[in-house]
């Protein structure tokens, strides 16, 4: 029983850390893609889709213009 309940909250404790890091990256995704693209909507996108946008914005070679373009693009694609 013992076992069990110590199951029981390592679970417990494991999925409440992988939601709060889920929100955080989902936070800098988001702060990383405004810093390119200041007031763009990105409320119908979801944590991976953001996590993914951010990514490309980052691996994207070429100045700040490409970028935004890039971004631009992707983020209309996925809404």
């Amino acid at each position: 029983m013992k076992t069990l309940i110590a199951s029981a909250l390592i679970a417990t404790a494991a999925l409440t850390g992988a939601a709060s890091a889920a929100t955080s990256t989902a936070e800098r995704a988001t702060r990383a893609i405004e810093s390119v693209l200041p007031g763009t909507d990105l409320s119908g996108l979801s944590t991976e889709q953001l996590v993914a946008v951010a990514g490309t914005l980052e691996n994207t070679d070429g100045g700040a213009a490409k970028k935004a373009g890039v971004t631009r693009a992707l983020i209309k694609s996925l809404q």
